[in-house]
């Protein structure tokens, strides 16, 4: 059982909202990566960018590498 210590309080002690990684170990370049990380996002709810209120987002999204060629 958790005890209350200092500021922290444990009733509002709960499970986090997760994460969800992908990429190609061998390196390989892929559009097909950025469809599985959309579908990891969409998977999380909560990280897929809707807030407490069901309104707002909470700034969650993907990480991608740009080609300096492409810029």
């Amino acid at each position: 059982m958790l005890t209350k210590q200092g500021l922290y309080l444990p009733e509002f002690e709960h499970d986090n909202c997760g994460a969800g990684f992908i990429c190609s170990l061998k390196g390989n370049k892929s559009n097909d990566i950025i469809h599985k990380a959309l579908e990891i996002l969409e998977k999380l709810e909560h990280r897929g960018a809707v807030s407490a209120d069901g309104k707002t987002g909470d700034g969650a999204g993907i990480l991608i590498d740009i080609p300096h060629d492409f810029l």
